[in-house]
């Protein structure tokens, strides 16, 4: 299957990744949550982040193949099963990020004994599952070459493909306690969804074409850029209306835009601000820098880390500042607070991943990495290779 030596190569080095992410995390699962930077106060860390980021990743490469269907676009009708591969392998990791926050991950079939209709995580589950599932029928409707069932479903992958990220978003848009209660949250989430997901696509394109599997065209790339511009500067308006109405007068989150301007979590949202949209709609923006690969991929991988920024801010910017009064304020449940039972309440939060959660992410990525490989090698090449030999069969006949 992997010819060159420097696909061996790419291949062996993901596989020690994956192998160093499972022992980081059967350590994790020996020890408990207590060996990740995550407390009491802090209850989600990097695992949701990454949850965030891969389903946003996701949704984005989902909702490129399904309006190249809906909407007849040809020229994005081609690149639809690399966006499909991408889209299937990015919610694989999602899914698996959840897994790993869960802890006791031998008890997650308590989730289908006994779900709560209300909450919104039987929500999500249930969004991706049917997300997952239509990735799948996806995949195998193009590979067999049945476009009228793949119209079909595209009728259905692309509500649900934009769902998958709003009920995401409501996990953090419905909790009153927090900073993050606000009615734009869904489309904030989405909005960042298609700029991050098609960025992520057009390098996976780039990488693809590099490696001789799949040839986009100089067109097609461009069409492609310039629709990850316009993607940008929707996800920018978004964010200046959130940050208007916390800014507003009496709108009572001065504390939570202070953290994000100028205190801990200002660096990540600086960095999205400029790296992650400015510069790249600035580069985009003009067409004759969308005709320059170079310069397109690295305006594309700006806005991939521009939304991790995002997902780093937006979630560790509300668990600052608890919405506690009085008494000691919040028992950490750490190692260290238990170790120092006088330090073991706190009022503010802070935290830092540590190198069981970075080993358990790299590996869970590097999971994904190979997985897209293998596909793209199986998938691709054949989808290649079918038009070829029917075009042979009729010119026998």
């Amino acid at each position: 299957m992997f010819t060159s030596s420097k696909a061996k190569s790419a291949v062996v080095a993901l596989t020690i990744l994956v192998i160093a992410g499972i022992s980081a995390w059967v350590y994790q699962l020996a020890n408990g949550l207590a060996v990740t930077g995550m407390s009491n106060i802090n209850s989600w860390g990097a695992y949701i982040i990454m949850f965030m980021l891969f389903v946003g990743l996701s949704a984005g490469g989902l909702i490129v193949a399904s309006s190249a269907h809906v909407f007849n676009i040809k020229q994005f009708k081609k690149v639809a099963l690399p966006a499909v591969i991408t889209s299937t392998v990015c919610i694989c990791c999602a899914g698996l990020f959840i897994l790993l926050d869960l802890g006791g991950i031998q008890r997650v079939w308590r989730i289908l004994t006994g779900p709560n209709p209300s909450s919104v995580l039987v929500w999500d589950m249930t969004i991706i599952t049917i997300y997952l599932v239509i990735n799948i029928l996806d995949l195998v409707l193009i590979i067999r070459g049945n476009e009228h069932k793949v119209e079909v479903l595209s009728r259905i992958a692309l509500p649900v493909a934009i769902l998958v990220h709003s009920v995401t978003a409501w996990i953090f848009g419905l909790q009153i306690a927090r900073a993050w209660y606000s009615a734009i949250m869904a489309p904030i989430f989405v909005a960042s969804a298609m700029d991050s997901g098609l960025a992520l696509l057009i390098i996976a394109l780039a990488a693809l074409e590099r490696a001789g599997i799949f040839t986009t065209g100089a067109k097609l790339f461009k069409d492609l850029s310039g629709l990850l511009a316009v993607f940008i500067a929707v996800d920018a308006f978004f964010i200046g209306c959130e940050l208007l109405t916390m800014a507003y007068p009496g709108a009572g989150e001065a504390v939570a835009l202070g953290h994000m301007l100028q205190g801990a979590t200002a660096p990540f949202f600086w960095f999205e601000a400029i790296c992650g949209l400015l510069i790249p709609f600035l580069i985009l923006v003009f067409s004759k820098n969308r005709e320059k690969r170079g310069l397109v991929i690295g305006a594309s991988a700006l806005v991939v880390l521009g939304v991790f920024a995002k997902r780093v801010w937006l979630l560790l910017t509300s668990f600052i500042t608890p919405n506690v009064e009085g008494a000691n304020g919040i028992s950490l449940g750490t190692f260290a607070a238990q170790a120092d039972a006088a330090n073991m309440w706190a009022q503010t939060g802070s935290y830092a991943p540590t190198v069981i959660e970075i080993l358990v992410i790299v590996g869970v990525i590097s999971l994904g990495a190979l997985a897209f490989i293998i596909l793209s090698n199986k998938m691709l090449k054949r989808n290649s290779t079918e038009p070829a030999a029917d075009a042979q069969s009729t010119t026998a006949e």
